[in-house]
């Protein structure tokens, strides 16, 4: 099947490694060039590099107000064009309700919230008819996570934010999608499970509750990212998609 992805251009947030790592993988392996992004200078180019001539790297924190002018700009500069964003952030400081600090919810709040706004809300003004916006959030949106309480509270928020925007948007052509995704065998999940006494141990119960009893693969979630984000899916918008393997048993 033909995505009609060849010579389309996405900004992928948080893209050196896991989830949005993975989503500009299977862009650019369908012929889409990507602006990659991450805090890490050297990590941004290092992915940039590895994902070949149709991607570049800009070291940029969604945090950062000017951050999304910037990689909009860069879409343009490099690659002539702007066709759609995959907003895609680090997790947010785990622990339960006691745990946290304002500190940990203010940053979280400016990068993980504020910035996706920001993003979403200046690819809308830049983006034509056939564009799209992607939000990586999180089976949280759903179900709370057990000691996640900072992402408990801010993607179901940033899903409403999706969902009202797709509405808005609908009428200009653009469509706006959310990827939920839950155990995926990425770092961040690994270091979750490492979190507790017996990581084995946890991991084992946790696919025991996945009707698939495996957690997902990162190109297995980039894969539904980049049909997401493609003219293939062009009647989807407003939708929230699990890619759980089944965890989420609800509707």
């Amino acid at each position: 099947m033909d995505l009609g992805l060849k010579d389309r251009v996405y900004v992928v947030t948080g893209a050196t490694r896991g989830l949005g790592n993975a989503a500009a993988r299977e862009l650019v392996a369908d012929g889409a060039k990507v602006v990659v992004t991450g805090r890490d200078e050297k990590r941004v180019l290092d992915a940039a590099a590895e994902l070949g001539p149709n991607a570049v790297g800009l070291a940029v924190d969604n945090a950062d107000p000017s951050a999304a002018e910037r990689l909009i700009a860069a879409a343009r500069e490099h690659f002539g064009g702007f066709d759609g964003v995959l907003v895609s952030v680090g997790g947010p400081a785990p622990g339960f309700v006691a745990d946290n600090t304002d500190e940990q919810w203010q940053a979280a709040f400016e990068s993980v919230f504020l910035g996706a706004v920001r993003v979403a809300r200046a690819a809308a003004a830049e983006l034509e008819e056939g564009g799209v916006i992607g939000f990586v959030l999180s089976g949280s949106v759903h179900e709370p996570i057990p000691g996640l309480t900072i992402s408990n509270g801010l993607r179901p928020g940033l899903a409403g934010f999706a969902k009202s925007l797709s509405d808005e948007l609908g009428p200009r052509g653009i469509r706006v999608v959310g990827l939920l995704p839950s155990r995926i065998d990425t770092d961040r999940v690994r270091e979750l499970d490492g979190l507790s006494a017996d990581p084995e141990a946890t991991r084992a119960a946790n696919e025991s509750r996945i009707p698939l009893r495996r957690y997902g693969m990162p190109e297995e979630f980039g894969r539904v990212a980049a049909f997401l984000l493609s003219p293939a899916a062009s009647y989807l918008t407003g939708v929230m998609l699990p890619v759980d393997g089944g965890m989420r048993h609800g509707f």
